[in-house]
Parts: structure tokens; C-alpha cells; sequence
């Protein structure tokens, strides 16, 4: 038996999947693109002490959660919602929030997204503490918003 297949229809077929594909990896591409703005424009915020825009990347109901270890190896939980760090961030400090993030991961299904961000966080020029960020995204009507955001934080073994 002799199986013979043109090169038009190798063509039409390749062209087919890739007209199926390339829509969902270039809105993938776009929505990673659009996450991370967001949590830009959080850190922009940060450093320049303007409460609006950090208002601005949240949803009306986020939280933020920090996990630390006291003394006795014992795991703390922090847990509030974002308007007082909201309301924290437009109140006159002498020295600048500035927070660092690096090998940034990004998740994305449909709606909703995580991203993983170890950062280092300033006061000024004068180092803090580290840790890594974890960021519970979602896409809302305006676009892609914080719905919580946990922390981790410690002084040494920075990632």
C-alpha cells in the first residue's frame, strides 16, 4: 500500500495549527505582560509615596499576609487588608520604599494568575529586608488587579 500526501496539504494542515495556536500563546504573552505591569506600577507607587496608584492595582477587597519565624522556630502569620498599607504608603515618610524584585515566574489560567517574585526592600539606600513575594492576580473588567499578596521576610539568605 502506498501512501502519498501533497505538499499542499502538509502546508494547509501546518498552517491550520498554527492559526490555532499562536492566538493563545500571543494572549498568554499579553497577559504575562499586562501582570507584571501591574506589579510594576505597585512598586512605582511605593517609591514615589502616591497612595492613588497603589490603590489603583488592587482589588476592593485584597489582603496581604506576611510568614515569619520568630526565636523559637515557630511560624507567624500577619495577615490584614491592603487599604491600611494603602493608607501607610501616601502618609510622609523621610525615606524612600523601594522593593526590588528579580527572577520574577509568572502563572496564568484564564482569569486568574500567580506570580513569584523574591525581592529586597529599602529604606532609602539602606538595605532592610528580603524575602519573596507571592501574588494572587486577577483579571477584572479594568484589568489585571492584586487580590492578595504573602510575604515572606527575613535579613540573611536573601534569594
Amino acid at each position: 500500500m502506498k501512501i502519498t500526501t501533497s505538499w499542499g496539504s502538509f502546508k494547509s494542515a501546518l498552517l491550520l495549527c498554527l492559526l490555532i495556536t499562536i492566538p493563545n500563546f500571543a494572549s498568554a504573552q499579553s497577559d504575562e505582560v499586562l501582570i507584571r505591569a501591574s506589579v510594576d506600577k505597585l512598586f512605582d507607587g511605593m517609591r514615589s509615596g502616591d497612595s492613588s496608584t497603589i490603590r489603583s492595582v488592587f482589588t476592593s477587597h485584597a489582603t496581604l499576609t506576611s510568614v515569619s519565624i520568630n526565636e523559637k522556630d515557630s511560624v507567624l502569620l500577619n495577615v490584614s487588608k491592603a487599604d491600611g498599607f494603602v493608607i501607610a504608603v501616601g502618609k510622609p515618610h523621610t525615606e524612600k520604599w523601594d522593593e526590588r524584585i528579580s527572577n520574577v515566574k509568572i502563572l496564568v489560567d484564564g482569569p486568574m494568575a500567580t506570580v513569584w517574585a523574591p525581592y529586597k526592600f529599602y529604606r532609602g539606600e539602606t538595605f532592610s529586608h528580603c524575602g519573596v513575594n507571592v501574588f494572587t492576580m486577577v483579571k477584572s473588567k479594568t484589568g489585571w488587579k492584586i487580590n492578595a499578596i504573602t510575604d515572606t521576610r527575613r535579613k540573611a539568605n536573601c534569594p
